[in-house]
């Protein structure tokens, strides 16, 4: 008995650091925006060299500022906005910074452990998870591929990883 508790432990163990080490990367590569005409949201620093992406409705105007997790506060330019895909690029004048590793979604399979970091409220940094329950296109999208997930998120999410 005493050999399968030790076991259990250190799967546990090596579990809570497999997630917070999660947890830290994705909390290093987002960014808390602040639009002009807006509140908070949150954005995902896509490339190094200062290229941010977050939801359209999150900045409407031509600049922003935003707050790095290091503490910095940098200005940013709106370059590209599409309001009928939701998405803007937003670039700083900044280099060697965290980015995020893309991926191809098509992989993605139902019952994957998914995560989302934003700054809803905004409490900068927080993190949710949950469980990817449906894929697939949609005649509603238009029959673009759609991911649905059981993650709770709150205003000042928008826009995050």
């Amino acid at each position: 008995m005493t050999q399968i508790a030790g076991d259990s432990t250190e799967r546990s163990t090596r579990l809570t650091e497999g997630l917070t080490g999660i947890a830290d990367h994705l909390r290093r590569i987002t960014v808390q925006i602040r639009g002009r005409e807006r509140g908070v949201g949150s954005g995902v620093i896509w490339h190094p060299d200062g290229v941010i992406i977050t939801n359209a409705h999150v900045v409407r105007g031509a600049r922003a500022s935003v707050a790095l997790a290091d503490g910095r506060l940098l200005e940013a330019t709106v370059t590209v906005r599409d309001p009928g895909l939701d998405l803007a690029l937003l670039t700083v004048a900044a280099t060697d910074l965290p980015a995020a590793v893309i991926d191809d979604s098509n992989g993605l399979r139902v019952g994957e452990l998914v995560f989302a970091v934003g700054n809803p409220l905004g409490v900068s940094g927080a993190l949710t998870a949950g469980i990817v329950h449906a894929v697939g296109p949609s005649e509603a999208a238009d029959g673009r591929r759609w991911v649905q997930a059981d993650i709770r998120l709150a205003p000042g999410n928008s826009g995050g990883p």
